[in-house]
């Protein structure tokens, strides 16, 4: 079970956010924490900041892709960033044409409530962590 308290430089990251996004960021969070509970695979949660968001990533070598959770400029939305030469976005645009607002090469954001798309953003977060141990097989 991956550890749930969130690392004080992380907190106050989330902390900066604006109010009105920090609920949304909070849900991103915790659908990663829940992720992880049912990927075994994925091992433990790393929970850091890189490039001054918080982000996430399987402490074990080579198994997926970063994962970090901010506002996206120019909107009024929080967003999941992955790395743009991944090819992940690609993959989520194939199986999720129509879910998700795709943003360029490295974020997407939610077109509606958290709750009616719960298990597609669980399978992005676990194709993202997974992204380098599926390759291999």
């Amino acid at each position: 079970m991956p550890n749930t308290i969130i690392p004080p430089d992380v907190a106050a990251a989330y902390g900066s956010f604006a109010p009105e996004l920090r609920k949304s960021a909070d849900a991103f969070r915790n659908e990663v924490i829940e992720t992880i509970k049912a990927h075994p695979e994925i091992g433990e949660l790393e929970e850091t900041l890189k490039w001054g968001v918080p982000s996430y990533l399987s402490k074990r070598a080579n198994i997926g892709s970063t994962i970090r959770i901010a506002p996206v400029k120019n909107t009024n939305e929080i967003g999941m960033f992955f790395i743009c030469t991944s090819g992940l976005m690609d993959e989520f645009r194939e199986i999720y044409p129509d879910t998700f607002t795709y943003h360029g090469t490295r974020t997407l954001t939610l077109k509606r409530d958290l709750a009616e798309c719960r298990d597609e953003l669980r399978h992005i977060i676990a194709l993202a962590l997974t992204s380098k141990l599926r390759k291999r097989k």
